[in-house]
């Protein structure tokens, strides 16, 4: 697989990746996986990282980041520790399905027996 000239990816020169990420070669432990959405809380600013400026741009509806890697063409891994700056400064949310309420409230059995024999009934 070979990446596609201009666009950062899998087989880019490690040199811009150390450059991407400011030589941090680890993201923030346990904030991200691969289905965790992410939306923007801000507007992207002049003078701003311009990968942290199309994630802000990316994300303005909640995106996992397996696809904010995709579109940028960036392996995971960077993608979270760019990620893991713009939490740190509260420019996006990161919201994970595993952290929502694991039991929904759900009506008792006999409520809904009466709901099958009301229906029934019509």
């Amino acid at each position: 697989m070979t990446a596609l000239p201009g666009l950062p990816g899998r087989d880019e020169d490690p040199d811009r990746l150390y450059t991407v990420t400011r030589g941090r070669s680890r993201p923030p432990e346990h904030a991200f996986d691969l289905v965790t959405l992410i939306v923007s809380e801000q507007q992207p600013v002049p003078g701003m990282q311009s990968e942290h400026a199309r994630i802000l741009a990316l994300c303005e509806t909640p995106t996992a980041v397996v696809e904010i890697a995709a579109e940028l063409a960036l392996p995971v891994s960077i993608v979270k520790i760019l990620l893991g700056d713009l939490l740190e400064t509260h420019r996006i949310t990161a919201r994970h399905p595993r952290f929502a309420p694991t039991k929904a409230r759900l009506p008792d059995l006999d409520t809904l027996k009466q709901v099958l024999h009301g229906l029934q009934q019509l």
